[in-house]
């Protein structure tokens, strides 16, 4: 495979940016890439966003965002309906494939105008689940609710996950929920869908995410240690809830085992787990050991922004390697219900 890295990431993420477009949200991340990498946008040799048109409320928004970017004189683009992460994912296969150097991947999602755990139950099975009306905490809780019976996961070890959260996302300047926890303070916060408490589910946020990738001498000529992409994958379940086994990630596992997570010791990960119990079932998925670090930026309990958040977990992982802090990473990001959809990246520093 061709040596491709991240070289430049970014984000901005808040509980709300209300006076703020989406455009106005990016140009700042827009131009910090830019300067830590002194790449200009006619240096790009490939541009791709990842956003949700119907989260924005007005069909083709992302081509707006593109004023951001600097759209003329034109440029080679794309747009995924889907999380920044499979964005990056179609950019790496530009690369892989040659016909590009460096390539812009962002995505971004502003949510506080309505209610996203209603919105996203318009993304059910539209027959048999989406008339129900099941918003996304009732989701959550019903596997949660499975797994305590079945002892897949304890309360004890869903309060630990949520203070973990709490504690690393202290130290994150884009972090909405932060702050010293103890067991007993995340006991007492309001149960949202029995058996999930607030802190049990991912804070909401508005926010954005932009990753610079580029591949052999051109990454070492502009970072001075490049977060290289070892191995990165995702994989898919059935569509349907009652197709799928709630008691574990096999989408995530398979992609996990084709990124090459168990070939090494992994110092970091980030984790999109929209829930406790989800990243419960991620770090047995990936074979996540109590070496690694988990989360160290608080990962999505702490800040959620919808359709950025995964590439969020890529970005705070590749920072993390290219200063040094650790030398193998690994990051995921997932989409559906139920952690349906999974991408699992690899990153190690030279």
């Amino acid at each position: 495979m061709r040596d491709v890295a991240i070289v430049a990431a970014g984000q901005r993420q808040q509980a709300a940016f209300t006076d703020e477009t989406e455009v106005q949200i990016l140009l700042p991340i827009f131009e910090q890439v830019r300067n830590d990498t002194g790449l200009e946008q006619s240096d790009i040799g490939f541009t791709c966003s990842g956003s949700s048109d119907f989260l924005a409320g007005s069909a083709f928004s992302f081509v707006g965002t593109l004023e951001g970017v600097g759209a003329y004189p034109p440029i080679c683009e794309s747009h995924v309906e889907m999380d920044g992460a499979w964005a990056l994912y179609e950019a790496w296969v530009k690369l892989q494939i040659g016909e590009i150097d460096t390539a812009l991947v962002y995505s971004y999602g502003k949510s506080s105008p309505g209610s996203l755990r209603d919105v996203l139950s318009t993304q059910l099975d539209p027959y048999y689940l989406a008339p129900l009306w099941p918003d996304a905490f009732a989701l959550g809780a019903l596997q949660a609710r499975m797994m305590l019976e079945q002892d897949i996961v304890s309360r004890d070890r869903l309060t630990e996950i949520a203070v973990r959260s709490r504690d690393h996302a202290s130290s994150s300047p884009h972090a909405v929920r932060k702050g010293d926890a103890t067991t007993d303070f995340v006991e007492a916060s309001p149960v949202i869908a029995d058996p999930l408490r607030a802190d049990d589910c991912a804070a909401g946020a508005d926010g954005g995410c932009v990753i610079i990738l580029a591949a052999g001498d051109i990454a070492k000529n502009v970072c001075d240690r490049p977060a290289w992409i070892r191995g990165i994958e995702h994989r898919t379940d059935a569509h349907s809830l009652a197709g799928r086994d709630l008691l574990s990630a096999q989408s995530a596992a398979l992609a996990a085992n084709a990124a090459g997570v168990g070939d090494d010791k992994i110092d970091i990960a980030e984790l999109h787990g929209p829930f406790t119990h989800q990243e419960h079932l991620l770090e047995t998925a990936l074979g996540i050991t109590d070496e690694t670090i988990v989360n160290p930026s608080g990962g999505a309990l702490a800040g959620h922004t919808m359709m950025a958040a995964g590439l969020m977990r890529i970005a705070e992982a590749a920072t993390r390697v290219s200063a040094g802090a650790g030398d193998r990473a690994v990051a995921h990001a997932t989409s559906g219900p139920w952690l349906q959809q999974n991408l699992v990246c690899v990153m190690e520093g030279d």
